[in-house]
């Protein structure tokens, strides 16, 4: 019986040993290779002292290596806290120290990045797996030469409750905030999206997502489960839209999963078109609205593909999804569909009461899908969930979403928005306080507010305004360098405005409409 993550690549090597588990660039990893790789990696984790429980930061770009570390590991008993190298070194080191990892695993070619980390300051780094001692002299260093594969991965005692993997995300404080996991929740999710999407080993995956981003999940975690392969697609391709639709093709993949930016830049620039994408028969979508001009002309270049409008905060992993064929009618903003099995949704108003159907309220769900908490944080997890009270002491513990939903007559949930200020911008989740937090960060800088704009294809883009401390001159692009070495890309501002003062409400708050509107009509100076 499968009760832990790892456990799936292990009963798909049983089944299918010689079968492609992984694919980069024109290299194949098979489930026996996966399986015995990530053994190995579990017995020298645990040989230099890794113990369940203990957080191994995964700083690899995508490799071949990749789902041997996350799988080896779990094996190892260890929680998965996958990092996003591209960021700031500031910022990583952050979330090194927050999670306090001492572990890390990388590829040769980043013994940079893991110098500049170290001279951030403050973090008890006890291993780099990845290195050799030639490039790291004063760190505890093992190279992947030093990997040897195993037959059996070390004897952990592991329950499905304990944590498996941590995701960080935007914060409204002005640092990230952890997302844990556990293998109860990530195995939920993998046995519920194959399901849904009928996954078998005759699929054929293609993972644009990073490893810190959830919808990755989809392809390490359901993939193995029905003994998938799984197409990493090297992050260089970002948006070379020729690239990723010659991936397509040539690859044959079956199952697409992505942010609509994605998808939309392929349809604007004609990528697809003349294209053979007969073979794709599901295509996934979310993180942010699609919008139903770009996704008309989608379903027509894939005529065999059903379409899935997926909706779910890292928080619960997926929950609800909005599912379509390439012959269906669209002529308004999309759904986010029903919730799938074994999950209960809640409307709630203000108070907690459920709203009637067709009203406004809260999105609370339930669902084993469903996080352990945040990491660290007893203040956020106090106010996370909701306990809704039956059979004396029982109770029932629901997630708050924190989006805005109403019932539509049809049965379809639908998306009105955020209840607080975290906001969706080209598929990544930002939360726009953090991003002022670090704005005001800046000595020369009084007060900020961040907004956003609507860009052509009704995405959302932000934009920021500040005030500067008397006397004192910032150029904006002062101001953008600050934000980069703080804030991934996608959460920088893409538009400074200096101003004297704010437009305000009559209770004296930011009117950040006004400053949209401001922005949009062209005001640039103070």
């Amino acid at each position: 019986m499968l009760y832990l993550l790892h456990q799936i690549i292990d009963l798909s090597a049983s089944t299918y040993p010689d079968k492609s588990a992984f694919s980069y660039d024109g290299e194949n990893l098979s489930y026996d290779d996966l399986r015995t790789q990530a053994n190995g990696l579990a017995m020298a984790l645990s040989n230099h002292g890794v113990v369940p429980g203990d957080r191994v930061g995964l700083l690899l770009p995508k490799c071949l290596r990749t789902p041997v570390a996350v799988f080896g590991c779990l094996k190892a008993g260890a929680i998965v806290v996958p990092l996003d190298a591209q960021s700031p070194a500031e910022r990583l080191a952050l979330m090194i120290r927050d999670a306090g990892i001492r572990q890390i695993i990388v590829l040769p070619e980043q013994a940079r990045l893991v110098e500049k980390l170290c001279a951030a300051g403050g973090l008890d780094i006890r291993l780099i797996l990845g290195l050799d001692a030639s490039t790291a002299e004063d760190l505890s260093v093992m190279s992947w030469p030093e990997l040897q594969p195993e037959n059996r991965a070390p004897a952990i005692a592991l329950q499905e409750d304990d944590p498996a993997y941590l995701l960080y995300t935007s914060g409204s404080t002005g640092q990230p905030k952890g997302i844990l996991h556990s293998h109860r929740s990530g195995l939920a999710y993998a046995r519920l999206s194959a399901n849904l999407y009928d996954v078998s080993p005759d699929d054929i995956l293609g993972n644009f997502a990073p490893l810190h981003f959830d919808q990755s999940t989809f392809d390490f975690y359901t993939g193995p489960l029905r003994a998938a392969t799984t197409v990493l697609i090297p992050q260089a391709f970002g948006f070379a839209t020729g690239s990723l639709a010659n991936l397509i093709e040539e690859e044959r993949l079956t199952i697409w999963y992505s942010v609509p930016s994605v998808l939309i830049q392929l349809i604007l620039r004609d990528a697809l078109v003349d294209r053979d994408l007969s073979s794709l028969r599901w295509v996934l979508f979310g993180g942010e609205p699609f919008p139903p001009k770009h996704l008309i002309r989608l379903m027509a270049l894939m005529p065999n593909a059903q379409f899935s409008n997926v909706y779910g905060p890292t928080e619960v992993n997926q929950c609800t999804c909005f599912n379509m064929r390439g012959d269906q009618a669209i002529d308004e903003a999309l759904p986010i569909g029903r919730v799938w099995d074994n999950t209960e949704a809640l409307v709630v108003n203000g108070d907690d009461h459920p709203v009637a159907s067709g009203d406004t309220g809260e999105l609370l769900i339930r669902s084993p899908t469903m996080m352990l908490g945040y990491w660290g944080r007893p203040d956020l997890n106090e106010h996370a969930f909701y306990l809704r009270e039956r059979d004396g002491d029982l109770s029932d513990r629901f997630y708050r979403t924190g989006d805005l939903v109403r019932m539509r007559e049809d049965g379809e949930f639908e998306f009105l928005g955020r209840k607080d200020r975290q906001i969706k911008s080209r598929g990544h989740r930002v939360e726009l306080d953090e991003v002022e937090a670090v704005l005001c960060g800046h000595d020369d800088i009084d007060e900020a507010a961040t907004f956003t704009v609507e860009d052509d294809d009704q995405g959302l883009l932000i934009e920021a305004a500040v005030i500067l401390r008397p006397g004192v001159e910032v150029s904006n692009r002062d101001v953008s360098r600050h934000a980069a070495r703080l804030l991934p890309g996608y959460a920088v501002p893409r538009k400074i405005l200096f101003m004297t003062d704010f437009p305000r409400t009559r209770t004296g708050k930011v009117d950040r409409k006004a400053l949209a509107a401001a922005s949009q009509e062209g005001f640039s100076g103070t």
